[in-house]
C-alpha cells in the first residue's frame, strides 16, 4: 500500500512538473530522402517523445539536407543548426577514431543486434570523443559491399586502379592500401559522381542503392557482407541543458540502447529486402564469392585494424570490449 501510494505521489508530481514546464520545439536533421525508412523511425522517436513528456517537447524532422550536407551534422548539432542531427562519423577521417572500431570489415551479421552491439559499447567513450554535442545513441546499417560500374570486382588486387566511393574513412584507407583512388561524396552526392564517371565503384547498402539512384549507373554486385557503417543520434548541448529535469529525463529515456536498436530495426529489414530486389533488376549481375576469394579479402583487410589500433588508446581493450558486446547481442560475424 506505502509503495502504491508513494507512486501516486511521484506520478502527480512529475504531472505537475509538466504542466509547469515551457514548451521547447526540437528541430531534428536527416540528411536521407524523405521515403527513407530512418526518417518514419525518427518522426516516431519524437512522437513517443512528446507523448512521455505531456506535450511539452514537440518535434519536427527535417529531410534530405535541409538543414545542412549530410558532412556537417555533427557541427550543425554542436552550434545548434539542428537540435538532434544524424551524423556518419566515417565522413569525417580522423576525427572520431574509437568509434571508427565498428567500420573494420568481416565483423558485424546484422544491424539490429549489431546497433545494440555498438551503443552498448559505445556509451562509455562518446562523452570524450563527441564532447561538443550530447550524445544520444549509436547504430549501424545492414552490411554493405561493392557495386561498380564496369567490372566485376573479385578479389582485392581487382581494386588497382579503380576509383572508388567508400562508405566512411575506413573502407578509403583500404581503397588506398589497395592501389585504389578515393572518391569523397556523401550518398546523396553518389550516383552524380559514378554517372559523370568521376567514381568507377562504390561500397554501399543493397535498398539504398535504389533509393539514391545508383542501381541505374551500376552493374555488378558482389554479394559479400563486407562491412557496415557506423552512425550516431546526437543532441545540441545547450537545447538539453535549457530543459527543465522532467524534460530532461524524458530525453535520457529516449537515448539508450533499446531506442538504438528501436530505431535502426526498421531500416535494417528494409535494406536486407534490398539483394533480392536488385538481382531482380535487368542489367544487374549479382555474383558471389568463393571461399578462396573470401579468405583473400579478409587477409587483405587484417592491416586496417593494426592502423585504427595506432590512433587509439588500449586499443586491444577497446576492440575486445565491442566484439564482446557483438557476441552478446547475436551480431558477431563468423
Amino acid at each position: 500500500m506505502i509503495n502504491r501510494i508513494a507512486m501516486a505521489i511521484l506520478l502527480l508530481f512529475a504531472a505537475g512538473a509538466q504542466a509547469q514546464d515551457k514548451t521547447v520545439q526540437l528541430k531534428l536533421s536527416s540528411w536521407v530522402p524523405p521515403a527513407h525508412p530512418l526518417n518514419p523511425a525518427l518522426q516516431a522517436w519524437g512522437q513517443d517523445i512528446e507523448k512521455a513528456s505531456g506535450g511539452t517537447i514537440k518535434s519536427m524532422l527535417f529531410p534530405s539536407e535541409q538543414l545542412g550536407k549530410a558532412m556537417d551534422h555533427y557541427d550543425m548539432a554542436r552550434d545548434g543548426i539542428a537540435d538532434f542531427s544524424y551524423v556518419n562519423p566515417g565522413y569525417q577521417p580522423g576525427r572520431f577514431p574509437i568509434i571508427a572500431a565498428g567500420e573494420l570489415p568481416f565483423q558485424f551479421a546484422n544491424a539490429k543486434g549489431g546497433s545494440a552491439a555498438l551503443d552498448a559499447w559505445y556509451r562509455k567513450y562518446a562523452a570524450a570523443e563527441m564532447k561538443d554535442a550530447h550524445f544520444c545513441f549509436a547504430f549501424v546499417l545492414d552490411p554493405i559491399t561493392f557495386h561498380s560500374r564496369s567490372k566485376k570486382i573479385v578479389l582485392p588486387e581487382d581494386i588497382k586502379g579503380t576509383k572508388l566511393r567508400p562508405a566512411d574513412a575506413t573502407i578509403g584507407s583500404f581503397v588506398t592500401m589497395l592501389g585504389g583512388t578515393n572518391v569523397q561524396a556523401s550518398a546523396p552526392e553518389a550516383r552524380e559522381v559514378l554517372e559523370r564517371g568521376v567514381a568507377d565503384a562504390i561500397t554501399f547498402p543493397w535498398r539504398s542503392l535504389l533509393l539514391f539512384g545508383i542501381d541505374k549507373v551500376v552493374k555488378y554486385d558482389m554479394d559479400m557482407p563486407f562491412a557496415t557503417t557506423t552512425f550516431v543520434w546526437v543532441m545540441n548541448k545547450a537545447k538539453y541543458d535549457g530543459m527543465s529535469a522532467a524534460q530532461k529525463a524524458v530525453i535520457d529515456g529516449h537515448c539508450t540502447t533499446e531506442w538504438a536498436e528501436k530505431v535502426a530495426s526498421p531500416w535494417a529489414d528494409w535494406e536486407h529486402a534490398g539483394r533480392d530486389m536488385i538481382a531482380a533488376e535487368a542489367g544487374h549481375d549479382v555474383y558471389k564469392l568463393t571461399p578462396d576469394q573470401v579468405a583473400a579479402w579478409r587477409k587483405a583487410a587484417e592491416p586496417l585494424k593494426a592502423k585504427w589500433a595506432s590512433q587509439v588508446k588500449d586499443a586491444d581493450a577497446v576492440f575486445a570490449e565491442l566484439q564482446a558486446e557483438l557476441k552478446k547481442h547475436g551480431a558477431l560475424a563468423e
